[in-house]
Parts: C-alpha cells; structure tokens; sequence
C-alpha cells in the first residue's frame, strides 16, 4: 500500500483528480474512514481510501454528473460526492440514481466544513 501521501497520489492519478489537503489530512489517517453518527440519526461514511476507484467505476456517474468522485455516503443509497468542476471541489449528497448534479444537494465547501456541521445537524436534505 505504501505511505498514505503515496497510496494517494496513486488514488488521485487513478481518478484524475487532486483532492483537497483537509480530506488528504483525514483519510492519511485510517480512523479518519469511521462512521460518524449524527444526534439526529444520519449516519456518514467516508469510503476507503483505496476502494474509490472501484466504488466510482461501479457508480457509473461520469456521464450522469461529470466531475462526480464518490468519497462516502449515508451508508446505504446517498452518495457523498466531491464536485470537481468546481475548484475548491464543495460536497454535495446525490442519490445513487441521480440523472444530473439538479439532484444534488450541497452540503459543504470543504469535507472539515461538513464534519463539524455533521454532528450537530446530519445531512442537508433540501
């Protein structure tokens, strides 16, 4: 696997993308892929780091919502996307079957901006 700047660079290369240094901070740190629970009961994932090219070939997004890289989810249908045709890239919550980014709902600029709203409130559903 290598150290964590070089599993993902690999990550990054494989995508075609560079992520922004506060999730390269978290994921360099495995506890940094633990769910989070919200006190109104969503849940959050953030997807291991080495399992995103496959989760996002699988996805099937790139001609649904160009720019789309998955990087976690709610656990079960929401996919928490990285928007990259945008610089900083913002995250936003997309159904797993979503038809355009008009489906998605923004929920931070920046994946720090997102976990300390996490807790407190849990996912921005409209």
């Amino acid at each position: 696997m290598g150290s964590p700047p070089e599993a993902i660079g690999r990550v990054e290369q494989k995508l075609g993308v560079r992520f922004p240094q506060d999730y390269k901070d978290i994921v360099a740190d495995e506890s940094g892929t633990a769910g989070r629970w919200s006190s109104s009961g969503d849940y959050l994932v953030l997807d291991p780091l080495n399992d995103l090219p496959g989760i996002n070939e699988a996805a099937e997004l790139a001609s649904r919502l160009p720019g789309a890289v998955i990087i976690g989810g709610d656990g079960s249908r929401e996919l928490l996307v990285y928007d990259f045709r945008e610089q900083p890239p913002p995250l936003l919550l997309v159904d797993g079957w979503a038809e355009s980014w008009a489906d998605g709902i923004l929920q931070a600029e920046s994946l720090t901006a997102l976990l300390g709203q996490f807790r407190e409130q849990g996912w921005i559903w409209d």
